[in-house]
Formats: structure tokens, C-alpha cells, sequence
């Protein structure tokens, strides 16, 4: 939790087991990883028509749904141009038996 508490009130990405990518501002989280994101918005990813932004505002994040998440470089991200980033959505992630 001691990383969390690091990333409180910084733009973050966060990639969830359903294969969705949300950007949006820590406010906070819980003892089970619950996240809350302020000012948040999907990137949808298309191979036809590139990155879209779809706009979430106030959301919350199920701890056990997240996948991946990490401070987003605000500089950087702002010099892309996401229109022309094109691929496919990422998929679920599937819990299958190791044998």
C-alpha cells in the first residue's frame, strides 16, 4: 500500500483485467485496492479508427480488477498524438488450469 500512497493525487493509467486502459487522477484507494480516479477517461484502441477518448469523470476501480497501474508522465503523453496510435483492444484476462 506504501506505493498507492505515493501515487495519491497523480495522473495515473490503470490497466484492468478486463483489458480496459483508464487515465484519470488518484484520490484514493482502500484497504482492498479499491482505486478512485477523479477526472478519468478510457482510451479505447481501434486498428480502424485509432485511439479514442471516452470521457468516465468520478470512477472507481475494483481493487481485484486491476491489472497494471502507474504514474502517467504527463509531458510525454501530451506529445502524443493518440488519433494516429491504432491497435486492438486488449483482451480479458482469462484464469485457465495449469496442468
Amino acid at each position: 500500500m506504501e506505493s498507492l500512497k505515493e501515487l495519491l493525487n497523480k495522473l495515473v493509467t490503470v490497466v484492468t483485467l478486463e483489458g480496459r486502459t483508464l487515465v484519470g487522477t488518484l484520490k484514493g484507494f482502500d484497504n482492498k485496492e479499491n482505486l478512485i480516479l477523479g477526472d478519468t477517461h478510457e482510451r479505447v484502441f481501434s486498428s480502424a479508427v485509432g485511439c479514442e477518448r471516452e470521457p468516465l469523470g468520478l470512477f472507481i476501480v475494483r481493487g481485484d480488477s486491476v491489472a497494471l497501474i502507474g504514474e502517467l508522465d504527463e509531458v510525454e503523453d501530451a506529445e502524443i498524438d493518440w488519433t494516429l496510435i491504432r491497435g486492438d483492444q486488449l483482451s480479458n484476462v482469462s484464469h485457465g488450469t495449469f496442468r
